[in-house]
């Protein structure tokens, strides 16, 4: 008995010791949860900056920025600063994430769901930070550029789905709307066919024109018109769905309110596609085409879990 008391004296975590010593609201949680969003959605943003501006290989090394220094020096020019305070983001989404594990581990009601989804942000970081230093790395290799955005977009579907779980907490207490056997098989398609055009715009962002430095970079081998086009039908596919998704819902649900936002941002994004395509895709836009991708990915996720079998599990646990 001795031994064993021992040996979980050995086990016990620092956040052990804190146990009913602190205690956090729901307020702070949602607060840190919102802070997870915005901060996964200006990791993408941050990335299409550097990938606009030809600053990818800003700082050359990787986990130092050049010659053994964390920071760049003056005379490495502006692009070394865009690309070192992109590498700042990711320290400041450790901290949010981490600020989020603890305010969710201490509550003073636990909800032990939002906990661990927490902790898988953060484990999601830590595979962001080591994609985004092997890119370096590999001097830009199109594919490994590619693999990072889709490890920063699982991260923004963490941060969804957290996110997602605090906005319903209080459904238990009241009868989960699982929608028609049309709308389970709609929601999958729609959460599919957006994952696939996250995907296939990495193919039309790796064969086209914005290497992501300013030298000679290697480029994905397909034809970019072709890609481009992939792309748009994806997109409308997309759009069909989540408008047949809209149409079979009653008025005033979450449902259709979460729909509707969902082609909101799909609309928004058709209009810069359009005018990128007109206007040979300016930087700006470029910019502006990831922060929407990411808000119409979000949405996405949400009309999913608004009537999936995980929302069913979720809503019922304490």
């Amino acid at each position: 008995m001795v031994t064993t008391g021992s040996s979980r004296r050995l086990l016990r975590t620092p956040f052990s010791y804190l146990d009913g010593k602190i205690g956090f609201g729901r307020g702070a949680l949602r607060a840190a949860a919102a802070s997870a969003v915005l901060a996964s959605i200006a990791i993408i943003v941050g990335g299409g900056v550097v990938r606009v501006t030809g600053s990818g290989l800003g700082c050359p090394d990787w986990p130092t920025c050049a010659n053994g220094a964390l920071s760049p020096t003056p005379e490495m020019g502006l692009h070394a600063v865009v690309e070192f305070v992109n590498r700042l983001l990711t320290g400041v989404i450790c901290v949010v994430v981490g600020a989020l594990i603890v305010v969710a581990r201490f509550q003073r009601e636990p909800w032990p769901q939002v906990t661990r989804l927490a902790w898988v942000q953060f484990w999601i970081v830590v595979l962001n930070a080591v994609v985004g230093g092997l890119t370096v790395l590999a001097r830009l290799n199109p594919y490994m550029v590619a693999a990072h955005f889709l490890a920063a977009t699982l991260l923004l579907a963490g941060a969804a789905a957290t996110w997602d779980a605090l906005d319903r907490r209080h459904d238990a207490i009241r009868p989960t709307a699982v929608g028609t056997p049309t709308q389970r098989q709609l929601v999958w398609v729609l959460l599919t066919t957006t994952a696939a055009l996250m995907i296939v715009g990495t193919a039309v962002t790796g064969a086209g024109p914005h290497a992501g430095d300013s030298s000679d970079v290697q480029r994905m081998p397909f034809d970019w018109a072709t890609a481009t086009w992939l792309h748009a039908v994806l997109a409308s596919a997309v759009t069909i769905a989540a408008a047949s998704i809209w149409k079979s819902s009653s008025p005033g649900t979450d449902l259709r309110r979460r729909t509707a936002w969902v082609l909101l941002a799909l609309t928004a994004q058709m209009g810069v596609g359009i005018t990128q395509s007109a206007t040979r895709l300016p930087n700006s836009l470029v910019i502006v085409h990831m922060l929407v991708a990411a808000l119409v990915f979000i949405g996405a996720i949400r009309v999913f879990l608004e009537i999936s079998p995980y929302y069913r599990l979720r809503s019922t646990e304490t």
